[in-house]
């Protein structure tokens, strides 16, 4: 029987077993898809102590343990039925400012992290809801409205410092630990160890112009062939979000959504040809402040279950493509989560695919766009409807196969994705298993795909 109460005894942090007053609080799955998996115990942890011991306590007994920094994978991932440890109570953020040096720790969100980036008008790439852990973002490598400008949020790392399986600390950066420093950037979060910080290397903000374009559903496939060419073409400084989506009793929408690190006047004339080819039913072209644009896009969901799945294209895709994404969007299956279902391209490039591919973990590093699948249903629809939106999923996975890679990212893990390994990390896995059997021997730290 497993010894409960000498994990209390051993840590400063708070822990909860099922039932304690909020637990479900700290072990609550962000896609309701895994509101059924409910752990034996959480540790609030109160500092890095707190994760050493309870790292090692729970090699000792054979527990199972997981980091859970903002709980929002993807695939579940955050909760299991051992202990996790919650690591929200690690969310201080230094700053040095005649640097621009941002010393984050492994609890830290992206909100908590912004609001003090904006003390000292200081930017690296951060995802666009509040919520969303540090860990999870940079470890998986961080596509953010920034990175087509600045890269990914793992390329503004500078170190981290890592909990092993045996609980020693470690730092990882260029010139210490440098295969774990490698495997960080881009080896997915949980694999090697608990970050229980991250430094990045920051740079002051700039002006900025954000867009926000909506298209009644007749002009989809028009729309995204011309967004296609206009981001190939389009300037390192603008990133955009093209997608097209339904919810049930609702017309589709097409909509761009996007960020410019200049002028709204140059991302006009950027969007003149999709403006040209259909007249939007919302256009929204705007100058904004840095932080404006950061509340501008800031995103949030309806919430409830779903599933997403991806691949990746280094071109626009083919006419064909599009006619696919666009006729199996307009038969989603339906159900009763009013997020709906979509398609999404994500414009890469840029300062993303400057990177040699060996040279962090990351593998997409010739991607132009990413291919984002979703569907979503409510905790209280019939099995018949969960089935009826994951075999929908399934196959415009399978049908898109003809026109994208089998190349997925990892941030939007898919738990039903075949050969994950190839798909997650291309050339790299098989560096990444030498660093999984250098760094956790005895895979303390496993997962559903983990390495």
């Amino acid at each position: 029987m497993t010894d409960w109460e000498a994990l209390r005894g051993l840590v400063a942090g708070r822990l909860r077993l099922p039932g304690d007053a909020g637990f479900a609080e700290r072990t609550r799955a962000h896609n309701e898809r895994y509101a059924d998996v409910v752990p034996s115990a959480v540790v609030s942890v109160a500092s890095v102590d707190d994760v050493v011991e309870a790292v090692c306590w729970a090699r000792a007994e054979g527990v199972p343990v997981v980091a859970r920094g903002g709980g929002h994978s993807y695939a579940g991932h955050s909760v299991h039925p051992g202990l996790v440890l919650d690591l929200q109570g690690l969310d201080e953020v230094r700053i040095d400012a005649a640097e621009g040096l941002v010393t984050v720790g492994g609890g830290a969100r992206t909100g908590g992290i912004h609001e003090v980036l904006r003390k000292h008008d200081l930017m690296f790439p951060l995802g666009n809801s509040d919520d969303v852990g540090i860990g999870g973002l940079v470890l998986g490598g961080g596509v953010a409205a920034l990175s087509r400008a600045l890269g990914l949020t793992c390329d503004s790392l500078v170190e981290t410092d890592v909990v092993l399986a045996d609980g020693s600390i470690v730092t990882a950066s260029e010139t210490e630990n440098e295969d774990l420093f490698w495997a960080c950037r881009g080896g997915g979060g949980g694999n090697f160890g608990v970050n229980v910080s991250f430094t990045f290397q920051a740079r002051p903000v700039v002006e900025t112009s954000t867009c926000l374009l909506l298209w009644d559903w007749e002009h989809a496939a028009s729309v995204l062939a011309v967004m296609q060419e206009v981001m190939r073409d389009a300037p390192d400084r603008f990133a955009a979000r093209i997608g097209i989506s339904r919810s049930a009793g609702e017309p589709g929408v097409v909509s761009v959504i996007g960020q410019h690190l200049g002028p709204a006047s140059e991302l006009r004339a950027l969007l003149a040809p999709a403006l040209a080819v259909a007249t939007p039913h919302r256009a929204d072209i705007e100058d904004r402040t840095f932080w404006e644009a950061v509340e501008y896009l800031h995103h949030s969901s309806a919430g409830g279950a779903f599933a997403v799945r991806t691949r990746t294209t280094p071109v626009p895709l083919a006419e064909e493509g599009l006619r696919t994404l666009v006729a199996a969007v307009d038969k989603w299956p339906g159900s009763g989560n009013p997020d709906g279902g979509g398609a999404a391209l994500f414009t890469w490039g840029g300062a993303i695919n400057q990177v040699p591919v060996a040279e962090t973990a990351f593998p997409h590093r010739d991607v132009l766009f990413l291919i984002s699948l979703d569907t979503s249903w409510s905790v209280d629809d019939p099995e018949s409807v969960v089935r009826d939106n994951l075999a929908w999923l399934a196959g415009l996975h399978q049908d898109m196969g003809e026109y994208a890679a089998d190349a997925s990212y990892i941030n939007f893990t898919d738990p039903d994705l075949p050969d994950w390994r190839g798909a997650y990390y291309g050339p790299n896995q098989e560096r990444l298993a030498e660093v999984k059997r250098k760094y956790d021997p005895e895979r303390v730290f496993q997962f559903p795909q983990a390495i």
